[in-house]
């Protein structure tokens, strides 16, 4: 039997939901995180607080609705990138995924700090959280790309560091997400290059460039290159 519709009650709940999510993320764009609260957001939409709860038991329940909206707006914004030119090399998608992140950063600090500065404690994303799924599906989109440069062969062989070992068996939980079954050294190289384009990026996000440098985009240029080199892909 076909899946039917959602009634009209249904999707007048799922409306409401939806609008109370939208007004807790204006809140968080315009205050910052320590807005993001059940009694505020009623307070915006003109409602009495206990008839939020409805929706969202608890700030818990609201901070994970706001958190998985934020990772799959972000989500949209990069694949929207990734596949803005189909024929592309992958290095270049690549890259116009990182640049989108940045621009998608600055123009949501306050969103990001939520996302991954995580000031508020309910705005984790463990395996049994709400907020999961989406946080993947934005994970995702880099890793697919990592991915897909390893199924072109062009990752170069990491070098051996300290303490390889133990690091790289930690890789093994990571892996079981994959669909493909990437070595672990390749997905250390893969590690090493997110951890070099997330770092740029959250150090212009929260003002630490601010010291030395009016403008960080160059820098952010620079860093991509060398992401991108260190991967074997494609610049241009």
């Amino acid at each position: 039997m076909a899946e039917q519709p959602p009634n009209r009650r249904a999707r007048m709940r799922e409306q409401t939901a939806a609008e109370i999510v939208r007004t807790a993320r204006a809140l968080l764009a315009a205050e910052g995180p320590g807005a993001l609260t059940l009694r505020a957001t009623a307070r915006e939409l003109g409602m009495a607080a206990p008839s939020l709860y409805r929706y969202y038991p608890d700030h818990r329940a609201l901070v994970q609705a706001v958190v998985a909206d934020l990772y799959l707006d972000l989500a949209r914004a990069l694949e929207a990138a990734r596949d803005r030119d189909p024929g592309a090399p992958t290095g270049q998608k690549l890259a116009a995924a990182a640049r989108e992140l940045r621009t998608w950063v600055l123009g949501h600090r306050r969103e990001f700090s939520l996302l991954f500065g995580k000031p508020v404690a309910d705005a984790g994303t463990a395996p049994q959280d709400p907020s999961h799924e989406a946080s993947w599906r934005f994970g995702g989109v880099f890793l697919g790309l990592m991915t897909q440069l390893w199924k072109e062969d062009v990752i170069p062989p990491p070098a051996g560091g300290r303490g390889e070992t133990a690091w790289l068996e930690q890789l093994e939980e990571l892996r079981e997400h994959l669909t493909e079954d990437v070595p672990l050294p390749v997905l250390r190289v893969f590690i090493e290059a997110w951890v070099r384009l997330y770092g740029i990026v959250s150090m212009e996000a929260f003002g630490h460039l601010d010291f030395a440098l009016a403008d960080p985009e160059p820098l952010f240029e620079q860093t991509l290159y060398e992401v991108l080199a260190f991967l074997g892909a494609t610049w241009e």
